[in-house]
């Protein structure tokens, strides 16, 4: 019996079946102000225009970033008559919890939100036990995605709409709260942030490094995390990862590759058509020369694809024309979803494929493929009740 083909031949794509980036942000109400979304300075002036004292909004937010709570009850230093009215202001619900999922001994946590506007978006939060503990969150930075990247079920939503900063952060706040108070077994500290949830970060360029800065920046203007353990991946958006080079933020540049060459590359990540393979390794390289932070390359092996072992000798070549120690390549096993005709490379064409890169004197880690059984691993959100 033949099996079922992995890859669509071109010619049989019409214009109509091919990807459809969409970069307009849906019309929708904006979610409401939030003191995550404002510098203290401006947290102040909320207060001051309101007729309470400007000094609240460092207590309030002493509370919201170092003590993790949005609860007025628990905001003892602040006079029980004026917390429920700067609870109001500066910190409404933005994030409801719908559903939460565990797997992995419960070391996998993947939770559904609503959003205010009855959006729902979703993030995971991966408990590491070992000798260094340690907990990662997969945030959210978009409802849905416009990349149409084919083999991802978020990129097959469609763009709902961009998140706020705040709704970002409050993503981080809440795993972070499941981390300390004992949620996920033998973890005490979310650590790491990795923008790889629903939606490509810097297609919301200006929410995303406002919730990086308030994640690094530390109280009560943020959550003094690391940003080197602040991970922003991006399918190439050259303009942005430019930008994201000027501001000087020592976060890992993730870059979404997939392919070595543009032929491919183009059906399966379509902004390739706009920004080519060259020119997102040469932004990305640039990164690395102006961070020295060493850049990952995201790659997803689908079987009969882009798994071949020429298609890793060209990847390696492409890495090393730019030179050598600036990059780390993370093979990633295709993670299946709904109604998609292609599946993970086979364990021994990964294993070559993963040779093929060390011996050309790439480093190369294939990806821990947690959470897949309940839809939260690499390219499965899709936010279904």
């Amino acid at each position: 019996m033949t099996s079922q083909p992995q890859v669509l031949p071109h010619h049989d794509r019409g214009a109509g079946d091919r990807p459809q980036l969409s970069f307009a942000i849906p019309r929708r109400g904006k979610p409401p102000r939030h003191l995550a979304d404002l510098s203290l300075a401006e947290r102040s002036e909320v207060l001051r225009e309101a007729g309470l004292p400007a000094y609240r909004a460092k207590q309030l937010s002493t509370h919201y970033f170092a003590r993790l709570t949005r609860d007025p009850e628990a905001m003892t230093d602040i006079p029980a008559d004026q917390r429920h009215e700067l609870a109001e202001l500066l910190l409404p619900e933005l994030l409801t919890e719908h559903r939460r999922l565990e797997a992995d001994g419960g070391t996998t946590v993947k939770m559904l939100w609503n959003l205010f506007d009855g959006v729902k978006v979703e993030s995971v939060l991966m408990g590491y036990t070992g000798r260094t503990p340690r907990a990662t969150l997969c945030v959210s930075s978009q409802a849905g995605c416009g990349m149409a990247c084919p083999f991802c079920a978020t990129g097959q939503q469609g763009l709902t709409r961009n998140l706020s900063t705040a709704e970002i952060i409050e993503q981080v706040r809440a795993a972070a709260v499941s981390c300390r108070d004992g949620e996920v077994p033998g973890v005490e500290r979310l650590s790491n942030i990795v923008f790889m949830g629903m939606g490509e970060p810097l297609a919301n360029y200006k929410a995303v490094i406002a919730a990086v800065q308030r994640m690094v920046e530390p109280a009560p203007e943020g959550l003094g995390l690391s940003a080197r353990h602040i991970t922003v991946s991006t399918v190439g958006l050259v303009p942005a990862i430019r930008k994201l080079t000027d501001l000087a933020i020592p976060v890992t540049l993730a870059l979404s590759l997939h392919a070595p060459d543009d032929e491919l590359r183009s059906q399966l990540v379509p902004i390739n058509t706009r920004w080519s393979v060259g020119e997102a390794l040469d932004a990305a390289k640039e990164y690395f020369d102006a961070t020295g932070r060493r850049v990952s390359i995201e790659y997803a092996l689908i079987k009969d694809m882009n798994d071949h072992a020429w298609r890793a000798d060209l990847l390696a070549s492409e890495l090393l024309r730019r030179g050598r120690g600036w990059v780390h390549v993370n093979p990633i096993p295709l993670n299946p979803t709904p109604g998609s005709i292609w599946t993970a490379s086979e364990k021994h064409v990964e294993d070559e494929f993963v040779a093929r890169l060390r011996s050309a004197g790439i480093p190369a880690t294939v990806r821990d493929t947690r959470g897949s059984d309940i839809d939260g691993a690499c390219g499965q959100l899709a936010a279904q009740d």
